[in-house]
């Protein structure tokens, strides 16, 4: 199974270094969107609601502290399978080119974050996982549109 590492890496090789979090939204977009192309996760590593919006605390463990993200001492960017990278090449063709702030602002107006939420004021710490069940559920209802 790939995992968020190889999925970060290979973001990372496509794009070079972006911010710590526009690579959290764009793994997170990566996932959702193979959800419904692929008809299955991209990788095992949980999504949590945090208050900056969608996180993968291994993930966030493995770049804590750096605002630019250029590599990272885990995964592979070829472990991503052709099907794989076809998914997070379309992504990155659409979600790319936006700021880290677009992104996590998206990502506050849909479904799966705010139902993760629930319950939490706004900038409250949250740790509930964005479950696969209700992003496949939201994303499969929508199209990426400008």
């Amino acid at each position: 199974m790939t995992s968020v590492f190889d999925v970060a890496q290979y973001i990372l090789q496509k794009r070079g270094s972006i911010t710590a979090m526009k690579l959290q939204k764009l793994v997170y977009y990566c996932q959702a969107w193979s959800l419904v192309w692929d008809e299955e996760p991209l990788f095992d590593e949980t999504i949590e609601a945090w208050a900056s919006g969608p996180v993968v605390r291994e993930l966030y463990d493995a770049h804590r502290g750096m605002f630019a993200v250029t590599s990272l001492l885990r995964g592979t960017p070829d472990n991503p399978t052709i099907v794989q990278k076809e998914t997070i090449d379309a992504v990155l063709d659409f979600y790319g080119d936006r700021s880290a702030q677009w992104l996590s602002d998206l990502t506050h107006i849909e479904a799966p974050w705010r139902l993760a939420r629930e319950g939490f004021e706004e900038g409250a710490s949250c740790a509930n996982e964005i479950t696969i069940a209700s992003m496949s559920e939201y994303y499969f209802e929508i199209e990426p549109t400008d």
